[in-house]
C-alpha cells in the first residue's frame, strides 16, 4: 500500500475507535445527572448508589475518550497537511470553540463534580455534572459542524490570492442544514448506546441476584453450605436471600426501568432523524444513498434493497435478492414515486461538470466503495433495531414492579451491550466512506464555487513515504489494542464488584453546609 493507504487506514482505525467511546460518555453523563438529581430530590440513597456505581465506569470511558480524542486532532496536521491547509480557515473556528469552550466546560466541571462531594453544597455539586454533561454535548456539536463542512461545505468563499476557501459567515458553517439534521441523530445514538449499556448491566444483576438468592435459601433448607453461591460484591458478602430480593427490587428494578425507556425513546429519535438525514442527503450527497442502495441506474419508484449480490463494487452483475417496492424513493422525500439517480448516471453528471479542473484526474471514479458503504448502512439499523428489541423484552419483565428472574435473559442483555456501539461505528463508517473519494464533497445547491470548493482525498494526504506511516499505524494499533483491553477490564472488574452500600453516608462525603473548623480535603470517593 502506498502512503495514501497506509493513512486513511490509520485514520479509520484511530477515528472509529475513538468513536466507540464518544458516545457512551455523551448519552451516560445527562443519565448520571438525571440519576443524581433524583436523589437529591427524594433522598433515596437508593439514586446515589447508582450515581456513584456508574459515576465510576462513565469516569473510565472518559478518561479513555480524551487520550484517544488527543491523537484525533494531531494527525490531521501530521497525514493530512494539504488537507489541513485547504481547510484551515473554517475548521479552526469549530474546532477552537470545541476546545476552548466545550472541553473545558466538560473537563472542569468533571473535575469538580469527582472531587467535591465533601466540599461543595449538594446543589451547586449537582450543577457540576449537569453543567459537565452539557460541554460533552455542545462539544459533541462543534464536532459535528466541522465534519459536515467535509460533507457539505457553505460559509465561504475562494480566496484567490491564498488559493483556499475563507471562512466569511461562521454563523453559516454551525448551523449547516447538514449539523443541524446529525447532531440529533449522533446524540440519539449515544442515549441508545448508554441505555442500553446500563440496562444490560442492570438486566443481569437483577438475575444474577435472584438466582443468588433462591441458591441461599435452599442452602439454608439443606444445611449444605458447600451449595451456596459465591460473590464477588463486597456488599453482599454476608447478605441473605432477603437482602438480595430487596436489593434487585429497589435498586436495580428502577435504575433499569429508566435506562430501558431511554432506549425506548432513543430508537424512536434514531427513527424520526434518520428519516430526516437520510431526504438531506439524497439531495446534498445523491451518489452516496446511491451507493448505499446499490442503485446503479436511475429509477422512478425505487425500491428499498434489503438483500443485494454481487460485484457491488463497479456495479455489474447486480442483483436485489430481497426488495421493499418504492420504499426508497418515498424514504427520498416521502414520494413513492420519485425519480433518484443512479450510480452511472452520477458518475457521467460529476465527470462532465469536472472535467480540466485542477486536481481532477482524468478518468476519476467518482463513486465510493459500493460494498462497505451498502452494508454498512444495514449493520448500523441491524445492530441498533437488536438493542431497542432487547429493551422491549427488559420493559416486559419488569412491568407490574416484577424484576428480571432469568438468567438467560440477564446473560443476553449482556451481551448486546457492544450492538449499540457496533451501530454507531457502522453509521459512521457509512458516512464517512459514502463520502469518498471527496475528503471535502462539492456543494452542488448553491453558488459556493463546488468546481474550487472541493478536495479528493489524494489530494489530502503529507508528503510521507509509506515506510514512515507505517510505523505510526502499528504503533498506535498496538497502543489502542492495550488500551482497549485495560478498558475492557477495568470496567468489567466494577460491574462484576458491584455498587457499594451505605449505611448513612458515602465514603469521603460530609456536609458541606454543616459549621466545622476542621479543613476539607478533596476526596476521590469512588
Amino acid at each position: 500500500m502506498d502512503a495514501l493507504d497506509v493513512s486513511r487506514w490509520q485514520f479509520g482505525i484511530t477515528t472509529v475507535y475513538h468513536f466507540i467511546l464518544v458516545p457512551l460518555t455523551i448519552g451516560l453523563a445527562p443519565m448520571i445527572a438525571v440519576m443524581q438529581t433524583v436523589w437529591h430530590v427524594t433522598g433515596n440513597e437508593q439514586w446515589l448508589r447508582a450515581t456513584k456505581f456508574f459515576g465510576k465506569l462513565f469516569l473510565i470511558n472518559f478518561a479513555l475518550g480524551v487520550a484517544t480524542g488527543i491523537v484525533q486532532e494531531f494527525q490531521f496536521g501530521m497525514n493530512w497537511s494539504e488537507y489541513s491547509r485547504f481547510v484551515a480557515d473554517v475548521f479552526g473556528a469549530p474546532l477552537a470553540m470545541e476546545g476552548l469552550v466545550a472541553f473545558f466546560l466538560e473537563s472542569t466541571f468533571i473535575g469538580l463534580w469527582i472531587f467535591g462531594w465533601d466540599r461543595l453544597p449538594r446543589r451547586v455539586h449537582l450543577a457540576c455534572i449537569w453543567l459537565a454533561s452539557a460541554g460533552v454535548i455542545a462539544s459533541a456539536y462543534f464536532i459535528i459542524a466541522a465534519n459536515s463542512f467535509m460533507q457539505h461545505p457553505v460559509g465561504v468563499v475562494w480566496d484567490e490570492t491564498r488559493d483556499r476557501p475563507r471562512m466569511n459567515d461562521f454563523w453559516a458553517v454551525i448551523t449547516n442544514s447538514t449539523t443541524l439534521a446529525a447532531f440529533p441523530h449522533v446524540i440519539a445514538g449515544a442515549f441508545l448506546t448508554a441505555g442500553t449499556f446500563v440496562a444490560a448491566i442492570g438486566c443481569w444483576w437483577m438475575a444474577r441476584n435472584m438466582w443468588r438468592a433462591k441458591k441461599l435459601r435452599e442452602a439454608i433448607e439443606t444445611g449444605d453450605t458447600s451449595e451456596m453461591p459465591k460473590t464477588t460484591s463486597p456488599s453482599h458478602i454476608d447478605a441473605t436471600p432477603e437482602d438480595l430480593e430487596l436489593d434487585a427490587r429497589r435498586f436495580w428494578r428502577p435504575v433499569t426501568r429508566l435506562a430501558l425507556w431511554v432506549v425506548m425513546v432513543s430508537g424512536v429519535g434514531l427513527f424520526i432523524t434518520g428519516d430526516i438525514q437520510s431526504q438531506i442527503m439524497f439531495n446534498q450527497q445523491p451518489m452516496k444513498m446511491a451507493a448505499a442502495e446499490s442503485l446503479c441506474e436511475t429509477q422512478t419508484g425505487a425500491g428499498f434493497s434489503v438483500l443485494a449480490i454481487g460485484r457491488q463494487n463497479n456495479c455489474d452483475n447486480i442483483e436485489h435478492v430481497i426488495e421493499i417496492p418504492k420504499m426508497l424513493s418515498f424514504l427520498a422525500d416521502h414520494s413513492f414515486d420519485s425519480t433518484l439517480q443512479g450510480v452511472e448516471e452520477l458518475q457521467q453528471q460529476y465527470t462532465e461538470a469536472l472535467a480540466g479542473q485542477p486536481g481532477v484526474p482524468a478518468g476519476q471514479n467518482f463513486a465510493p466503495n459500493l460494498f462497505v458503504t451498502y452494508w454498512s448502512f444495514r449493520a448500523m439499523i441491524t445492530w441498533a433495531l437488536g438493542s431497542v428489541v432487547v429493551a422491549l423484552g427488559g420493559l416486559w419483565l419488569t412491568r407490574r414492579k416484577r424484576v428480571v428472574e432469568s438468567r438467560k435473559f440477564g446473560t443476553l442483555a449482556l451481551w448486546m451491550i457492544p450492538t449499540p456501539f457496533l451501530a454507531n461505528s457502522s453509521g459512521w463508517i457509512f458516512t464517512e466512506m459514502g463520502r469518498q473519494p471527496w475528503v471535502v464533497a462539492p456543494n452542488w445547491e448553491n453558488d459556493l464555487d463546488p468546481l474550487r470548493i472541493n478536495m479528493l482525498v489524494q489530494n489530502g494526504v503529507s508528503n510521507h513515504t509509506s515506510a514512515t506511516v507505517w510505523v505510526t499505524l502499528i504503533g498506535f494499533t498496538l497502543l489502542y489494542g492495550a488500551l482497549g483491553v485495560v478498558w475492557f477490564m477495568l470496567q468489567r472488574r466494577y460491574v462484576i464488584e458491584g455498587p457499594a452500600t451505605y449505611d448513612s453516608r458515602p465514603p469521603g462525603y460530609s456536609d458541606p453546609d454543616a459549621d466545622s473548623d476542621e479543613p476539607k480535603q478533596l476526596s476521590f470517593a469512588y
